[in-house]
């Protein structure tokens, strides 16, 4: 059978895509949408009032008290107060230093990655349209590091937010998990102007199939046509090779290896590597595409990694009905807010009337002082002049305002609805009045369990972003095996302290067993990716500090007292308070309490060589040294006897050896008459 051609491929994939995203826009169009609205609820000025209750308020006052938005802003606060971050371990979970090391390193390079890409930015804004309306992502994306330079082939991951995401990012349906590592497609929709659209694809809308304006979104409207990012997961089969080298060693090549490197099996004949068998494996790509309703407007093929690079984070999350349901700190105190809103309108209203008694009176009366009466709250006149009325027998009367108008009212009802509807608020938002009504004189203790208990009001949120931090860590992780892999490149890093360091990858070095093998070889990285919540009142190193400073209280020993306030030192945080934690954490590197890095071992090392000695001790050290060269000598001397022996005896058997036979045969018969006569003798 004929493998379907380039042209007819795509437009397969595009037929599926918009099949599978009319079918998401169908279940979660609803749900979506109200996290829009959620968030435009606490963060727009007038937004309280969309809806129905605008009409109705037209001609009224429509006051907005917004308590909702500092509900959201202190948990938003708490957040960036403890920040969340990854941290990698090794999968064995047992104590391998180069495991280890290798982890400290991908610790560092996504701390730098993070920084050189402004990741906060993508993470707070995540976080605050998860906490607003329920839902928010970021990405990751590979680009050149340096885009200007064309013999740079190196790339970095840059992580970058992605605004409205619950407007502009759908996953599979079937994918159940938080993190979406289930999940076989995503879309990341965004839109254009008409204009720009025709101009940068060359496509225009108006020529589309029918059947795309049949779908229940729209690709395109008169101002603006969708464009979206499409990754496909795809199982592909890779063959991999298997070589033996002349050591006996086993070596795994994929096709892809072979196809980077053309000369690769050149290279492996010629140290006399033999290919001694094959295996055909199953491996997860990610496919991306960028389309629109009308067709696939470019194959990107396949990026780094295997897991799609969209990172989703939920405030609160549940399937109902088998739909993923979401939702933030917002939802639920709509109604209260608008209630709020309306009888703080109500009051308003009433406030304006007049609240002074205003004299009723007759035409007759007035007539010819319209403009005193007019005038009086400008001017404040002293007295206000009135006509006497004609009484009905034709008689000058004067009389008084006929009625005066009352004050309008609050009603009973709605005074009370107030206060109800401010219960109810605090309730649901969760409010911090305990916190604020602190008095001076109250303990610590109940100082940290009050705010435990305001902290943990939020903490569904704390604890939703860290899974989403999770998987970020994941899907770098997935990334940087495939791109970073460059023999002797050198990258920053960075520390917990974002001191920079530099790491070279692929760095050959000798083990212990004398075999050659690679450190900070990512493309064999076998980690695990944890990420832990604090406490959200404070920093860990706040809380850290305040443990130390009350161990310090019930120790007595001077060298314990020395190596907390050391610890308590380098936990503190303030402006220029770098430098003196780098003091004591050298203090505490000598004191053997920190274990040195291998920087530090090689200057403790030198300074130890340098170091000037007691006198005591370098007398004893060099009594030691004359002592082992006293024996060292007479060692020498007695070998100096065994050898003259040795020489002598060499001698000896040269002489002989120098002789002639005949002489030797004499000079034994000679030896054998003596011994025999003094045999016959001693007989």
């Amino acid at each position: 059978m004929a493998r379907p051609s380039k042209e007819q491929r795509l437009n397969d994939v595009h037929q599926e895509a918009l099949k599978q995203f009319d079918n998401i826009q169908t279940a979660l169009r609803d749900e979506r949408l109200q996290c829009l609205q959620d968030r435009r609820f606490y963060s727009l000025a007038g937004a309280q009032w969309e809806g129905p209750l605008w009409y109705q308020y037209e001609n009224k006052p429509r006051m907005e008290v917004n308590k909702i938005a500092l509900a959201v802003l202190r948990i938003i606060n708490e957040y960036r107060n403890n920040r969340v971050t990854v941290d990698f371990v090794p999968k064995s979970g047992k104590d391998d230093a180069e495991a280890d090391k290798l982890a400290d390193a991908c610790d560092a390079l996504y701390r730098a990655d993070e920084q050189d890409s402004v990741a906060d930015e993508a993470y707070d804004n995540a976080f605050e349209e998860a906490v607003g309306g329920g839902f928010g992502a970021w990405r990751l994306r590979a680009e050149y590091e340096d885009e200007e330079d064309p013999e740079n082939e190196y790339q970095r991951i840059r992580i970058e937010p992605i605004f409205d995401a619950d407007s502009s990012v759908y996953f599979d349906l079937n994918a159940k998990r938080q993190d979406k590592a289930d999940a076989r497609f995503a879309y990341v929709v965004y839109s254009i102007t008409r204009s720009a659209y025709v101009e940068q694809y060359g496509d225009d809308p108006s020529d589309w199939p029918k059947i795309v304006h049949q779908y229940e979104f729209d690709w395109q409207t008169p101002d603006v046509v969708f464009v979206a990012e499409y990754y496909r997961v795809e199982d592909v089969n890779e063959k991999i090779r298997i070589f033996q080298a002349i050591d006996g060693t086993e070596e795994k090549y994929s096709q892809s290896d072979f196809e980077n490197d053309e000369t690769l099996e050149e290279t492996l004949e010629a140290i006399g590597s033999v290919e001694v068998r094959q295996r055909t494996i199953k491996r997860k790509r990610v496919r991306k595409y960028l389309m629109s309703g009308g067709r696939i407007l470019e194959d990107a093929g396949y990026i780094a990694g295997n897991c799609i690079p969209i990172v989703p984070c939920y405030g609160k999350r549940w399937f109902v009905d088998n739909i993923e349901r979401c939702m933030g700190h917002v939802r639920l105190a709509k109604d209260p807010q608008r209630l709020k809103n309306m009888q703080l309108s109500k009051l308003a209203e009433i406030s304006a009337l007049s609240s002074v008694e205003k004299p009723i009176l007759t035409p007759e009366q007035v007539a010819g002082h319209q403009m005193m009466w007019a005038e009086d709250n400008l001017k404040d006149y002293p007295y206000l002049l009135i006509n006497p009325i004609t009484g009905p027998d034709g008689s000058t009367q004067v009389a008084g305002p006929v009625a005066y108008t009352k004050s309008a009212a609050i009603p009973p009802a709605l005074a009370g609805l107030l206060q109800i509807t401010e219960q109810d608020m605090q309730e649901i938002l969760g409010s911090s009045q305990q916190a604020d009504k602190m008095v001076s004189n109250i303990s610590g203790k109940a100082v940290e369990m009050i705010q435990q208990r305001l902290d943990m009001q939020s903490f569904i949120y704390m604890s939703n972003f860290a899974k989403a931090m999770k998987r970020s860590g994941e899907i770098w992780l997935s990334m940087a095996r495939d791109i970073y892999v460059e023999e002797g490149r050198k990258m920053k890093g960075l520390d917990e302290e974002s001191t920079p360091s530099q790491i070279k990858l692929m760095e050959p070095i000798v083990d212990e067993t004398g075999a050659v093998r690679r450190r900070n070889d990512l493309s064999e990285a076998k980690l695990d990716v944890v990420s832990e919540v604090g406490p959200s009142s404070s920093s860990k190193r706040a809380a850290t500090v305040r443990a130390l400073t009350g161990m310090m209280a019930i120790t007595q020993d001077p060298q314990t007292q020395q190596v907390l306030t050391a610890m308590a030192m380098m936990n503190m945080e303030g402006e220029g308070i770098s430098d003196v934690r780098a003091y004591f954490r050298n203090q505490l590197v000598r004191l053997g309490v920190v274990k040195p890095t291998e920087e530090e071992a090689q200057q403790l090392t030198i300074e130890l060589q340098g170091q000037q000695q007691d006198p005591n001790a370098v007398f004893l050290q060099a009594a030691a040294e004359e002592a082992i060269a006293k024996a060292q000598r007479a060692r020498a001397d007695v070998i100096k006897t065994v050898a003259d022996a040795e020489l002598s005896q060499a001698k000896t058997v040269e002489t002989l050896a120098n002789v002639d036979s005949t002489q030797v045969k004499d000079t034994l018969a000679v030896l054998d008459t003596v011994t025999s006569q003094r045999t016959n003798q001693n007989i």
